[in-house]
């Protein structure tokens, strides 16, 4: 893993839950919280490139809750950044999960969604959402989000639209440094 700088932002994000302008994906406030939220489960029956995954099956790893559909703009801007963190930092602890929650009535056929990640290439987990089960349990409401949750199973940074991705990429980097029983640089 090659981590560039990560003490000026260890104690940033240790302590914080990043919250980003929607639609910017620009952080335009940190907020500090004593308790940050424990991360909802992303349970659900349908999956795509993976058995279905848990909080509990994939506790001990970084977690990227990242929600998209696959007609989205945004979403597809997003997209390539997703697929180079899975690839570049998967063998250090990540997993990404893409819950894909459909904006329109052809998003929903599971069938459209696998001809899309076949046809682009998607590696990663993805978790079909078409019930807004999951995004009601997020208590998302956008397009795309990224949710980074710890080793211990809480939420510590969310991205919100396109941009940042210096930002989320540095969030990745300083989460997977801690244990989790601690902040102890990992080998």
């Amino acid at each position: 893993m090659n981590i560039t700088h990560p003490s000026k932002y260890l104690a940033a994000v240790a302590t914080t839950t990043l919250l980003l302008a929607p639609g910017t994906g620009l952080a335009e406030t940190a907020v500090p919280v004593s308790t940050p939220p424990p991360a909802p489960d992303f349970t659900a029956e349908t999956w795509l490139n993976s058995a279905p995954l848990s909080l509990e099956t994939e506790r001990g790893k970084v977690i990227m809750v990242y929600f998209w559909t696959f007609g989205c703009h945004n979403c597809k801007a997003v997209e390539p950044y997703v697929k180079a963190w899975y690839e570049r930092y998967r063998n250090d602890g990540l997993q990404v999960v893409a819950v894909h929650s459909p904006e329109f009535s052809f998003e929903r056929d599971v069938g459209n969604v696998e001809r899309y990640v076949a046809e682009n290439a998607v590696r990663y987990p993805v978790v079909i959402d078409n019930d807004f089960t999951i995004w009601r349990r997020y208590r998302n409401r956008f397009w795309p989000v990224i949710y980074l949750i710890d080793r211990g199973g809480t939420v510590r940074y969310r991205a919100i639209g396109e941009g940042g991705y210096e930002r989320t990429r540095e969030s990745i980097e300083t989460l997977l440094m801690e244990s989790a029983s601690g902040f102890e640089r990992l080998r």
